[in-house]
């Protein structure tokens, strides 16, 4: 205590020139118009900006709940988009059917209007979920998500995103699922081309995380570059439709009877944060009549 007040001591004389020289401005903008003016003008700028960073701060520390909501409505959303789909395609045949997408936990969207309308018989059940873990340069890529058992996740069911597949679900504990990623080598989906409906299989030989292979199109059909790919449905685990990606080369090989095609894969698995895991509700039935009828699903 005592060297601090030598301290201050020391320097009095600079201390009281500080005193006096706040004073004067103190005085000059009080009694004057335009330096007051000018004053307020640049403090309102400053406070302005702090308060700008702060609110920035603020929100970045939000972003996680925002993520989850958005993540939520975007699935409830893609839920009553596909059963209008569906409808449509119903309406079309004059057949009617029970809606067949439904999203699950809709109390993350508790008393929010777009979780009105959401059939309770629906057949698929869209889970929101956050990957906590991703590879994309290996030979057998895997995904991590944040829920398991305990959300009602399983193995075997379907990982997508917004813009197409994923992969799906090899194992889970209580509140973590791996996953196994489209970008695996034993991986092998049942697909379409949607303009002319062919059925092939996407398996990820190419060892590039943003293209994979079509398979077992025959030479009678006519490919194009440009061609979209999506699920066919077949094996229950993806809902038909969903985006896989688009045809970017065609080629014909003298002593094959299929194409060699290649495809841009439309999801981009180095930037993936949230998907949604498909439950079929239908599957165990499905499987069940399967195996007593001797019929195996070598796809998906």
């Amino acid at each position: 205590m005592r060297k601090l007040f030598q301290f201050i001591f020391r320097i009095r004389a600079f201390l009281l020139f500080l005193l006096l020289e706040g004073v004067s401005l103190y005085l000059l903008y009080r009694s004057n118009t335009y330096h007051n003016a000018a004053f307020y003008q640049s403090s309102n700028y400053y406070v302005g900006r702090v308060l700008e960073f702060q609110s920035e701060v603020s929100e970045y520390f939000k972003l996680t709940d925002v993520n989850k909501t958005l993540a939520a409505e975007n699935a409830r959303l893609r839920a009553r988009l596909t059963d209008l789909q569906e409808q449509q395609q119903d309406d079309s045949l004059g057949l009617v059917r029970d809606s067949v997408f439904q999203v699950a936990d809709t109390s993350l969207l508790a008393g929010d209007s777009l979780g009105q309308g959401v059939p309770d018989n629906a057949v698929y059940t869209y889970r929101p979920a956050r990957v906590i873990n991703n590879s994309v340069r290996r030979l057998n890529n895997h995904l991590t998500l944040n829920i398991g058992a305990e959300a009602g996740v399983s193995a075997g069911m379907g990982v997508i995103t917004s813009t197409g597949v994923v992969g799906r679900v090899k194992a889970v504990s209580r509140h973590y699922a791996t996953v196994t990623s489209l970008l695996h080598s034993q991986t092998l989906i049942s697909v379409r081309l949607k303009r002319n409906r062919s059925l092939g299989s996407i398996k990820w030989d190419t060892r590039d995380p943003e293209t994979a292979s079509l398979h077992y199109i025959p030479l009678s059909e006519r490919v194009f570059k440009g061609d979209s790919v999506v699920t066919s449905g077949s094996g229950g685990i993806y809902p038909p439709g969903i985006m896989i990606g688009r045809v970017i080369s065609v080629k014909k090989e003298l002593d094959k009877s299929f194409y060699t095609i290649k495809v841009k894969l439309s999801v981009d698995f180095d930037k993936l944060a949230y998907v949604y895991v498909v439950e079929n509700k239908r599957k165990l039935e499905m499987d069940s009549l399967q195996i007593r009828s001797g019929v195996t699903e070598e796809d998906e």
